[in-house]
């Protein structure tokens, strides 16, 4: 079993930056891929980024495709997710999620979730 804990969420004005990390415990998430999602009010939740197992290919949503970057820690069983450039449309819960088949997209495909982290970009 695989439990993720978010952090790092929070406040920041339009065009700023944020980190947000997930932190994974009772099994390495090392030999799995990770993913971030999110979900705002009133919507579906929907892919934001994924990351391969060892962190050599990445996959991001069009929308944040140049403004997110998606990394892992695997020494550290940690996932990031910096974002830059924020936008009020960014506003949402954001949930990491790991799924042990290979390199997907598809919110089915992902086994284990957090309980998300808020992330308001608002003047």
């Amino acid at each position: 079993q695989v439990q993720l804990v978010e952090s790092g969420g929070g406040l920041v004005q339009p065009e700023g930056s944020l980190r947000v990390s997930c932190a994974a415990s009772g099994r390495t998430v090392s030999t799995m891929t990770m993913g971030w999602f999110r979900q705002a009010p009133g919507k579906e939740r929907e892919f934001v980024a994924a990351i391969t197992r060892i962190g050599s290919s990445t996959a991001y949503a069009d929308s944040v495709k140049g403004r997110f970057t998606i990394s892992r820690d695997n020494t550290k069983n940690t996932l990031y997710l910096q974002m830059n450039s924020l936008k009020p449309e960014d506003t949402a819960v954001y949930y990491c999620a790991a799924a042990q088949t290979f390199f997907t997209r598809l919110k089915s495909d992902y086994d284990y979730w957090g309980q998300g982290t808020q992330v308001t970009v608002s003047s």
